[in-house]
């Protein structure tokens, strides 16, 4: 089996719109959530989000070109290619056929669904743009970014809600392992902060109501946490093969060296009571890594900020790891972007990414009242410098989807 390693990284989020000013926001404990402002929320139970600030996507996109895209696919090529950027990859010398891309998107065009809807009914069918579906379609995203980068190796988007980016990071891992490309450019994008999408979430009551104080509502582990905050977003990481990338002299971030998928097969929302089902998906990770559960460092965790999915990660957690569970830092950096839905593994395999470069594990803000439920160390409110051999993220999407993946300090 090929080694894969990370040699570039690239961030579109709510705390920062790049790889760079987004570490430095999640080191330095800043929240993105505030009050909507891509549509009027006054009227439903939960007005505030995770938005992207301050983006001129024209800035990355030709205009006319970027008409033609929904958000998510706008914000998935702005990602990418500051991933390519990052990674220093020449892509007139690679060979194309090896160089493949993978995204997570587990919504899609919402946007572009909802504004298309919208002219059907009020204009009848000539009102819909001939772009409606290869706008709304989840699998745009990498098409246009193989577009963009001549890349003609696998081509896929994975959809499986809130796991999407980081199956997508595994099944991106396999290809590599198996010598099937060189270079995948993996991850995942997620717009869905639009008048339908949001009212489902809230309908559903899944969604924090703290409209009041936005800067505390995303609260992983907190007793007091009412809800996950929506957000957008997207993040890509280069994934290499090792000699490819020593080959070309690249800077090598970390390795990659673990991947575990499972379902629930329990419920279409509720994760199973026990979490049997997500510590099965870190059980494989770290099998496939080689590696015991004590020798893991850090666990970026799912951490939604919602009653039963941080207090069943939690019980997974401990089932996995035993007595080390209380020795291994968890943290949710949710706390600070809110929750990017399909994007969401991407952007915390990045975070995972920079703990392991810099030594440096970031907090869970907004804790403030115990949850005896979830009494693992969570790195409350202060990140601490450390050296981390191994990092783990965990991703759980509705529909008992489980993902973990596992990177190592590169030697």
């Amino acid at each position: 089996m090929k080694r894969v390693v990370v040699t570039g990284i690239g961030a579109v989020t709510p705390i920062g719109n790049d790889a760079k000013v987004f570490w430095q926001n999640i080191k330095d404990g800043v929240n993105g959530i505030d009050y909507v402002k891509a549509f009027d929320a006054s009227k439903m139970k939960t007005q505030i989000a995770g938005e992207i600030k301050d983006l001129d996507v024209t800035q990355f996109i030709d205009r006319k070109e970027a008409r033609k895209m929904d958000r998510f696919t706008q914000l998935a090529l702005i990602a990418a290619e500051e991933a390519v950027k990052n990674s220093g990859l020449d892509m007139e010398k690679e060979d194309p056929w090896r160089i493949g891309c993978i995204t997570g998107s587990g919504v899609g065009g919402i946007i572009t669904f909802e504004e298309q809807h919208t002219n059907f009914m009020n204009k009848g069918p000539r009102g819909v743009s001939p772009f409606f579906i290869p706008m709304m379609i989840a699998n745009m995203a990498p098409c246009q970014i193989a577009i963009k980068f001549n890349a003609k190796g696998v081509n896929e988007n994975v959809v499986t809600a809130c796991a999407s980016s980081t199956n997508a990071l595994g099944t991106a891992f396999r290809h590599i392992q198996y010598g099937d490309n060189d270079v995948i450019i993996a991850g995942g994008c997620e717009a869905t902060v639009a008048p339908t999408a949001f009212s489902g979430f809230c309908n559903m009551k899944a969604m924090s109501t703290r409209n009041d104080d936005p800067k505390h509502a995303s609260r992983p582990f907190d007793a007091n946490r009412d809800g996950f905050v929506l957000s957008e977003g997207a993040a890509f990481l280069i994934l290499e093969e090792l000699e490819h990338a020593k080959a070309r002299g690249a800077r090598i971030i970390c390795e990659m060296v673990g991947y575990g998928a499972t379902d629930d097969a329990y419920h279409i929302t509720s994760p199973v009571p026990g979490g049997e089902g997500g510590a099965k998906a870190m059980e494989m990770a770290i099998k496939d890594a080689g590696v015991k559960p004590e020798d893991i460092t850090y666990i970026n965790a799912h951490g939604t900020s919602t009653k039963y999915n941080d207090q069943f990660e939690t019980e997974a957690i401990k089932k996995v790891f035993g007595d080390a569970a209380y020795k291994v830092a968890v943290s949710s950096t949710k706390s600070m972007t809110g929750h990017m839905l399909g994007a969401a593994g991407a952007v915390e395999a990045i975070v995972c990414a920079k703990a392991i470069e810099e030594g440096y594990i970031p907090a869970t803000i907004n804790y403030e009242t115990p949850d005896p439920l979830c009494d693992l160390d969570i790195v409350p409110n202060e990140g601490r410098e450390q050296d981390v051999e191994y990092a783990m993220s965990n991703s759980l999407g509705f529909g008992g989807h489980n993902a973990t993946v596992v990177f190592k300090k590169f030697r």
